[in-house]
């Protein structure tokens, strides 16, 4: 063999491996298709952001696959709990901060610290402190998805039109209740909406005394007088008598039970005030149609007590144990919490985002209603309590078999006094906390 025949064949030899090398190199390179699903509770406004985001984050990413599943909150936790039994929870599942400690003893979720190591979920501009909400015991098992409050929402122009002036931000449950029936009396409308019942507002009765309403073991009750909670069931039964407060029986047969935001006498201009969320703002100005002046005030306190709010994560998005794909549903909660373009999409319909870069970026691009959400975000947050401990692992039970049905509502149904409510309540509340 001649030599020049022989550099040909090595040089043939050397390209061809090399095209090999580098057909293989492209090959290993191509993303493998993945499909997850994501499911969440919400508000109409928060499904459409949602949906939106996703078809970006499909754009961008067009091996993922993504379906998805929403609900109303009222729906959602028996949803999700039947998914999970059957071993067939989505990859990325919206999380509640009063839940997730059971979620996570049950085995459900995903320990995220080794996503956030490696910047699969890349926290470089959010506080430690907006992240440590979603550990427990230390480990990470869930991603903020915004920062909020209770608030009440109240109409200023209604407060005008019936000549009663907004309270300071320290009211007390006292000024409230007087508000509220002067509001009936100059309008007649419905001083107050409503979802007053829920056990959100039995937790802040006992943050404003300092107190919180599980012992540190989560085993029973952590208050021991029960006195604050019989007058607050006293005062929801003197306002529904004086008919300056929507009644029980007309909240769940005309407002869904008072779980949605846009189904409630707030948004039909027959009560000025109501109890939401500070995130659910925007919902509730959406679906009254973007033209009342509401603004957001701090929860009543109790005669003498500290603020009775706190921020609080509004809620999280977890990755379920059942992912076949967790990574990739790592990389989803990365893109909904930092990409800007997102962002711009959601609007901070769950709340204040915890990216200090995903907060400068939008805030210009706000309507009014949101930088109301943010400047009362920011009073709260220097004003307001400390958050407190994660409600029990049977919290949830513990409303939705005693709690509603048997306290709250037989109250408001004039079955059984406040005085045997708060007895049951104790009883039967210390018997399904102290449950292995």
């Amino acid at each position: 063999m001649t030599r020049k025949m022989c550099v040909f064949l090595l040089v043939f030899v050397l390209v061809g491996t090399g095209l090999m090398a580098a057909g293989k190199s492209e090959t290993a390179k191509a993303p493998q298709k993945v499909d997850i699903k994501i499911i969440w509770w919400g508000s109409q406004t928060r499904h459409e952001g949602t949906i939106k985001v996703i078809e970006l984050y499909k754009k961008q990413n067009p091996h993922i696959g993504i379906t998805y599943e929403f609900s109303s909150w009222a729906d959602y936790w028996t949803k999700v709990t039947t998914m999970a039994a059957g071993g067939q929870l989505p990859d990325v599942m919206q999380q509640d901060y009063a839940r997730i400690a059971e979620w996570v003893k049950r085995g459900l979720h995903v320990q995220l610290d080794d996503y956030v190591a490696k910047k699969i979920i890349d926290t470089t501009d959010i506080q430690p402190s907006l992240i440590d909400t979603g550990r427990i015991d230390g480990k990470l098992w869930a991603i903020n998805l915004g920062s909020n409050s209770h608030a009440m929402i109240l109409d200023a122009d209604m407060f005008k039109k019936a000549g009663i002036p907004l309270p300071p931000k320290d009211w007390t449950w006292e000024d409230f209740e007087k508000i509220a029936l002067s509001l009936h009396e100059k309008l007649g409308i419905y001083g107050y909406g409503v979802h007053m019942w829920n056990d959100q507002i039995w937790k802040a009765i006992y943050i404003s005394r300092g107190e919180w309403i599980y012992a540190p073991d989560n085993k029973s009750l952590g208050y021991s007088d029960d006195k604050p909670f019989i007058e607050y069931l006293e005062m929801m039964k003197r306002l529904v008598k004086a008919k300056a407060m929507t009644p029980r029986h007309e909240e769940i047969a005309q407002y869904a039970g008072g779980t949605q935001p846009e189904q409630t006498p707030l948004i039909f201009g027959k009560a000025a005030m109501q109890h939401q969320w500070s995130n659910q703002l925007s919902a509730v100005d959406k679906a009254s149609g973007g033209k009342r002046n509401f603004v957001l005030y701090p929860l009543p306190r109790v005669k003498g007590g500290k603020s009775a709010n706190y921020i609080k994560a509004s809620q999280y998005f977890s990755v379920s144990s059942q992912s076949k794909f967790p990574e990739e549903a790592a990389r989803f909660i990365n893109f909904f919490t930092n990409d800007i373009e997102a962002n711009k999409i959601l609007l901070a319909e769950r709340g204040v985002p915890i990216s200090s870069k995903v907060q400068e970026a939008i805030l210009p691009l706000l309507p009014p209603v949101q930088k109301e959400v943010f400047a009362f975000v920011s009073y709260i947050s220097k004003t307001g309590s400390p958050c407190p401990p994660p409600d029990a692992p049977r919290h949830g039970e513990l409303v939705k078999n005693l709690y509603e049905p048997e306290v709250v509502d037989k109250v408001l149904f004039d079955i059984i006094d406040p005085v045997t409510a708060a007895k049951i309540l104790r009883e039967r509340g210390n018997a399904i906390l102290s449950k292995n």
